[in-house]
């Protein structure tokens, strides 16, 4: 079913990237609708050269304000079913949810009426798409109907969750816009500091707050002389008492190594238990039900590039998550069994998914001097030529926003020259910075260039691996180039409003606001 949906959408967007600099500023302009735009007053530049009409909105603020309203508007209308707090953002960012407890919910079934509508559904869709999907020009009912199509299937499919009504008075809802412009929902996050408060565990405390309160039972309640040697010593009383907890200890100590050794000696059980142990950590994440000392440490961006939700990569995984999380049970108590109940392809698959989601290559800002991030993205490397890592695959592109207004003109024109040759380079580097950053990201659209910190260094036969940057000729221009960046940078600083650290203003510097105009699918 998705690659159902999948192929609907990428046949029915056929404007999605044509005239784009801005992925955000396409689901943007999608969530609220060119047409609910141009009622509202704004304005549209046209480009006659585009085949598809495609063009540029001419008042951002206004988009902005018009996505904000109707943003707040759903959040208030869901915050009605009774949700302690919900927070809308146009790009959720990656990680929102860490350390929240996700509440357990049950799933409206579809009826055989739904069901059997979804088949014919994707039989259309599976057609249209077989017949057209090599076409260059595709007629516009095609395209209306693939839309359609797409929107009646996601409705259907996108069941609504049942929730514990005295659970959803503890729990909020993060509302945002999805990579397509549509909304997203997602309901059942509990707060750390909502979390119910267990009145009896409270109540065995002293009003001093300095341990258990002595309620006459137990080694509380028995009387205690004094030994010559200061120990305090309980008077013997008839019956039999639970063990020391010193002797308890002692024992499971004993008890733990010989478990350790007869668990080594079984890998299949090993497997299993440290499978267990990574299930119950990604989606059971309050759970203590494992003896195994082990989670998967989960890796979180503290600063997420915008839209890093909305990548090809990043929807892939989630798909993945929630296609586990509806396998597996919802009572902890019964994972052990569901594991094992599962053939060996599918706790493999399970077990590299969890896995997976602790992989770090990210190189932070400033750190990547350390030798303990040198190690792990060296080890980065390893893992991704063993499979094969394609960025531009996995859908990067080197886009206007995602990387060449981030980086000075001189560098841009080193990496065209890189990418296309130095007579595409000369196309543009005449141009000021805004309209360098446009036609550069047109002139790699279908380029496979990537920039170093994406590229995975090839190994020699030493074994040693060979920097990204000797591997390629044209790198050497790029060197060249950056010996005298700074240079540039400065002196770009008076003239198009990028100063010598690279950074870039908003608007260019130039004093207009070409530089704020977001793209817009043609109508």
């Amino acid at each position: 079913m998705n690659q159902v949906r999948q192929k609907v959408i990428s046949l029915s967007s056929r404007a999605l990237f044509t005239g784009f600099g801005l992925l955000v500023g396409f689901k943007r302009v999608r969530f609220v609708s060119v047409d609910a735009y141009v009622a509202a007053g704004g304005s549209i530049v046209r480009d006659l050269f585009e085949a598809d009409d495609g063009g540029w909105l001419t008042d951002p603020p206004l988009l902005d304000r018009l996505v904000d309203e109707k943003l707040t508007a759903i959040g208030q209308r869901i915050g009605e079913e009774g949700w302690r707090w919900v927070q809308t953002t146009i790009d959720l960012p990656h990680g929102a949810a860490r350390g929240l407890r996700w509440l357990e919910s049950t799933e409206v079934a579809m009826t055989e009426d739904e069901e059997a509508r979804v088949a014919a559904l994707e039989a259309e869709a599976d057609a249209l798409s077989d017949k057209w999907s090599e076409e260059p020009e595709v007629p516009e009912e095609v395209h209306a109907r693939l839309e359609a199509i797409e929107a009646e299937i996601g409705a259907l499919v996108d069941r609504p969750k049942i929730f514990k009504e005295a659970e959803v008075g503890l729990a909020g809802v993060f509302v945002s816009i999805d990579y397509d412009g549509t909304i997203r929902v997602d309901r059942g996050f509990v707060r750390p500091e909502d979390e119910p408060v267990d009145e009896e565990a409270d109540g065995d405390q002293n009003p001093a707050g300095e341990g258990p309160v002595d309620d006459g039972e137990g080694d509380a309640g028995v009387p205690h002389v004094e030994t010559r040697g200061g120990d305090v010593e309980p008077v013997e009383d008839e019956g039999l008492k639970p063990l020391p907890d010193r002797l308890v200890a002692d024992l499971t100590a004993w008890r733990t190594l010989a478990l350790q050794d007869a668990f080594a000696q079984n890998p299949q059980l090993a497997f299993g238990a440290v499978l267990h142990a990574f299930v119950l950590s990604l989606f059971y994440r309050h759970s203590h039900a494992s003896c195994l000392g082990l989670r998967v440490a989960e890796v979180y961006f503290s600063n997420p590039p915008e839209g890093l939700r909305d990548s090809g990569p990043a929807r892939s995984i989630d798909a993945r998550h929630a296609a586990w999380r509806e396998r597996l049970p919802q009572a902890e108590a019964e994972l052990w069994d569901a594991l094992i109940a599962l053939d060996a392809n599918e706790q493999a698959s399970l077990f590299a998914h969890c896995a997976s989601l602790s992989v770090n290559a990210q190189i932070d800002p400033g750190q990547s001097a350390r030798s303990d991030i040198a190690g792990r993205v060296a080890h980065s490397h390893v893992l991704a030529r063993v499979v094969a890592l394609d960025p531009i695959a996995a859908g990067w592109r080197a886009t206007g926003d995602g990387y060449f207004r981030h980086v000075t003109k001189a560098r841009i024109l080193a990496d065209v020259t890189e990418a296309r040759g130095a007579e595409f380079a000369g196309m543009i580097d005449h141009l000021k910075k805004p309209d360098m950053v446009r036609e550069a990201e047109t002139l790699l659209e279908q380029s496979d260039w990537l920039p170093e910190p994406l590229r995975t260094p090839v190994e020699q036969e030493s074994g040693e691996e060979t920097p990204v940057e000797d591997v390629s000729a044209a790198e050497v221009l790029v060197r060249e180039t950056h010996a005298v960046e700074n240079e540039v940078a400065a002196s770009e600083a008076d003239t198009d409003g990028t100063e010598a650290d690279g950074t870039v203003d908003r608007d260019g510097g130039d004093g207009d606001d070409d530089w704020d105009t977001l793209p817009v699918a043609a109508e």
